[in-house]
Formats: structure tokens, sequence, C-alpha cells
């Protein structure tokens, strides 16, 4: 090695943002909704002490190194808590989806071998009834003061008192930064949900990469709403992001309708905000009705699913809001790809390249892979499976054998889409979900957004569905605003101008609403269900000349 390089083996570790935050950003809060009109508050440096007491604490429990500790809980402080004392300690912090199926919630568990759980106590009604079946876990840490009595007696500590119990100035070891950090299941919409590990460097790294102006754009001066629940790929990183700049945390709790998150930007003065778009479209029809102000809010990191282009637009028309669309997955940590066009362009150019995915994050590398395997050009027009690779993008599954999602170092990631030249990429389908009609590919996620436009609509949803000529046609799932439905000709007149005329779906089914995953993303797998099985019976056909399909 030549002399005076500058280097210095330093682990990048979860301990050093916890470290910060004793100091540099010792000043900076978290603020948590506990109940309407009453926020705690706590600094950085008062949860940095929390999280010594915590790990204390756990150490005393028999937490070690590499023991997977579960939360099973909101976006509130001692969630924060938990971020840091877990990981820092050298345990693994396994957040648990509160929106599991049962059969899953205990697959996890068990697959995790989680010794002990935290847990808050509005959600013990989720946990207990399947304690029983938990074949490792020793002690459930009760936060909160709310009735306990339906987990094991024996077996339930409460937090402020373990906290009371524990020794100030907690020593921690020091960690291989390449050692696991944190644990997430995927959602689990094929098979059993699968497990990705961060280690402490990919988590120090998707950090720092999520303070870059390109990407989410965290800075110290900001005051940040992580809407994207805890239990989600890490809250999309936002925990360790805003601490590791000093940036202010305000926590939701469970209050995540469009009046409580109105009030708390409103009242906070919240920044950015980040959350699935489902989300994002109860807030506007609450702040369209109500009129809060939500001047404050600079950037939206939005993403989970495609943000359709008129929420972004009714956003930014009506109250000055910057939604931003971001691509990612608990795969990829999730930051891989960021929505910000380039400088230099007319409005609607900007526009062509803000309906993407977004560029390809600085420290993620991506390549389109066709059918037979061959990778496809960037030209903005030829298609495959977007891959990836980089340093926070997962290897592989933990303690799970999928040689189907990784391959030659990259991670398969389900997405069909396109690269342009500059690195954007405009994903058309999910690989399972896209449409072959006639020979030719439809795009459900283009025609879903375009019909979300429509004012009538509140959310659409595109399946394929068998057809004798074309082997496969598109069936739009509507679901309308109260007391505006419209003929399913209008819906179809409306797309004429907005996409090619053979993808206009003839047959729209009328449903209550969109069915979702954990994480609130479409669940279309539950309508093809429906849809096989003679449900879907609410269906309104379109003149066939009107919008004839291809061939």
């Amino acid at each position: 090695m030549l002399e005076g390089l500058v280097q210095h083996d330093h682990a990048l570790t979860v301990g050093m943002i916890l470290r910060r935050m004793r100091t540099v950003t010792g000043n900076a809060q978290v603020a948590t909704l506990r109940s309407p009109g009453q926020i705690d508050r706590a600094s950085y440096r008062e949860v940095a002490e929390r999280a010594d007491l915590l790990a204390d604490a756990l150490s005393k429990l028999g937490v070690g190194e590499g023991d997977r500790v579960g939360t099973f809980m909101w976006n509130n402080q001692e969630h924060l808590e938990a971020y840091y004392a877990i990981p820092a300690m050298g345990a693994v912090l396994h957040t648990l989806n509160l929106r599991l199926f049962p059969e899953q919630l205990v697959y996890i568990v068990n697959h995790a071998q989680d010794k002990v759980i935290l847990v808050n106590d509005s959600v013990i009604p989720l946990l207990a009834p399947h304690t029983d079946k938990f074949e490792t876990v020793e002690k459930y840490i009760v936060v909160g003061d709310g009735d306990a009595s339906a987990l094991p007696a024996d077996k339930v500590i409460r937090y402020d008192e373990l906290l009371a119990s524990a020794s100030p100035g907690f020593a921690y070891p020091e960690i291989d930064d390449r050692s696991a950090s944190g644990l997430c299941y995927t959602s689990g919409t094929t098979g059993d949900p699968k497990g990705v590990l961060y280690s402490h460097r990919s988590t120090f790294l998707h950090a720092i990469a999520s303070g870059m102006t390109d990407l989410l754009g965290v800075c110290g001066n900001d005051v940040v709403l992580p809407v994207v629940p805890m239990f989600h790929a890490q809250a999309w990183g936002l925990a360790y992001a805003a601490p590791l700049v000093g940036a202010d945390l305000v926590m939701p709790d469970k209050f995540l309708q469009g009046e409580p998150l109105a009030k708390l930007i409103e009242g906070e003065k919240v920044t950015v905000a980040g959350a699935v778009p489902t989300l994002w479209m109860d807030l506007l029809r609450y702040a369209d009705e109500h009129k809060p102000d939500l001047s404050s809010l600079r950037r939206v990191p939005c993403g989970g699913a495609a943000v359709p282009k008129s929420l972004m637009q009714a956003f930014e028309e009506r109250y000055g809001v910057l939604i931003v669309q971001a691509w990612g997955m608990t795969e990829t940590s999730p930051l891989g790809a960021v929505a910000r066009p380039p400088r230099g362009l007319s409005e609607e150019e900007a526009w062509g390249y803000r309906t993407t995915a977004g560029r390809i994050a600085p420290g993620v590398e991506a390549r389109i892979v066709d059918e037979v395997g061959e990778e496809v050009a960037w030209d903005g027009e030829s298609t495959g499976e977007v891959e990836v690779r980089g340093p926070w993008i997962a290897s592989a599954y933990y303690e799970t054998d999928a040689p189907e999602k990784f391959h030659d170092g990259w991670l398969r990631t389900g997405d069909v889409a396109a690269i342009t030249s500059n690195g954007f990429i405009r994903i058309t389908d999910r690989a399972k979900d896209v449409i072959k009609s006639g020979g030719e590919w439809i795009s459900s996620v283009d025609l879903e957004n375009e019909l979300m436009a429509h004012p009538a609509v509140r959310e659409a949803a595109v399946i394929a569905k068998p057809d004798e000529r074309f082997t496969e046609r598109p069936l739009a799932c509507i679901v309308f605003d109260e007391g505006k439905e419209v003929p399913a000709g209008e819906l179809a007149t409306f797309l004429l101008d907005r996409v090619a005329k053979w993808w206009i779906p003839d047959e729209y089914a009328v449903i209550d609403e969109v069915p979702k995953t954990s994480v609130g993303k479409f669940d279309k797998k539950v309508l093809r269900a429906r849809l096989e099985d003679g449900e879907l019976t609410d269906r309104h056909t379109v003149d066939k000349i009107e919008a004839a399909p291809a061939g």
C-alpha cells in the first residue's frame, strides 16, 4: 500500500450514528404523536441515553451478539430507541410487520428465531393470539401501560420498568461493519416471506445516500415525517438518515389518517415526508375539504407503487407540494432510483422524467435483461427485467435459497422496464402483472395511472382476463369516489388520447376497494383470484368499436 493514502479503516456502523446523536446532532429532537393533541418530545441526546439503558437491559436479559430482537411497533420514540440500541449492542433489529397475515407473522418470528419482542400495547391483540406458536421468544417488552393480560404473564416486562432497572453508560462492543444490523422480511406475495439482512455498512451508506440532493435530500434543517412504517424497509432509511444529519423527526405512531397527518404537517412545519401513494391520496382528499396549510413541505418522496401523475399534479397545483417518485424494494434498502428530471427541460419534458421510476441512484448499478438472459441496450425503448447491485442491495435472502432471484451478483427485481441513455428507469409492469394481448404487451401500470387521472376515480387496478381471440385483455377494476360513478364508456373515451387505442379495456369491474398488501401496494393476486372464482360480477362492457383491441 502506498504511504500517505487517504484511508482509515473505521467501521461504518449504527453505533457511529448513535455517537453522533449524543454530540453533533444532540439538540435535534423527535416528536411523537401520542393521542390527538398530545405530542411528546425528546432530544436526540435523550434518545441516545435511553438507547443505552435499553441496550443494558437487553444484555441483562441474555440478548447477545447476533441475537434477533423483534419489534412489533408503530413509528414512535421507543421504536427509534430500539433502532439504535439493538444494532449498536451487536444484536439484530427485526422489524415485524403489523399487517401480516397471522401465519406469516408466526413464520417470520420462528424463522428469525426472535429471542425478545418489543410490542406497543395497542397492537397486543394482533400478537397475543399467536404467542403459543412462537418457538424461541423468551420475553415480551410492552411499550405503554395498556392491558397486557393476553400475553404470557411470566414473559411480560414493561418498557419503562425495564429502563428504570438498567444502568446508564452501556459499554458498546466494537462491531465489524459487515455484520448484521437489521432484518426485514418481504411481504410474501408469493410463498413465504423472505428475510433481507441489512449490514451496518449498508445501513450507514444508505443513510448517507439519503442526504444527497438528487435522492431524498434530507439535511440538518429538515423536519422529517416518516409516514412509511418503521417495519417496512427500515422506514425507507429515514430513521437513520435524519439523526445522521441532525434533522428533526416527527413520529405519527398509529395516527395515519388524513386529518392527523395534515395537522402534524401544519403544526410541526414538516419539510420532508415519505409514504406510499394511497396515503397521499387520503391526505389529498382531506386537504381538499379542510384546506390545511401544507406549505412547509418542500419534498415528498413517494414510492412502494407507481405514483399517479394526477396525484403529483394535484399536490403541486393546489398546495405547492413537490411529490418526487422513488423506486426501490425491501431488497434494495430500499433506495434504488429517484425521479428528479435533468435541468433545462420544458415543463412537459420534465413530467416525462418525473413519471418514470427515477434515475439510478449513485452507488447502485442496473441493467436490463431480456427473456433469454441477454443484456438489453439503454435506449429507452427496449424492455426486459431490471437487475441491480450495489453496497446496499441484497445478494441473498436470510437462511433461504432463492437462485431465481439472485444470479451473477445481481438482484432480479421482477420489474419489467426500459432504461434511457441517461439512466432513468421507465417501468412498464411487474413481470407477473404484464398483459399480453394479441401478441403485444400492455402496461397495467400506465393504464392504472391514466384511469386514476379521471376526477371520478379514486383507485384503479388493472389485471389480465382470459380472452378467446386475443389470449388476454385488460380488465380495469375501479373504485369510484362516493356518488361519482360514471359509465364505462366515459372511462374508455377518457383514455382515447392517453394510451394506445388497443390498450383501452373493454370491460370495467366496479369494486369497493382495491385490496392491498401489508405495505400498502395493490394486491393484484387477490383480484385475479376473485376473477377466477367468478366474484368480479359487477362488470360493465364498452362498445367494441369504440375501444377496439389490437388485431
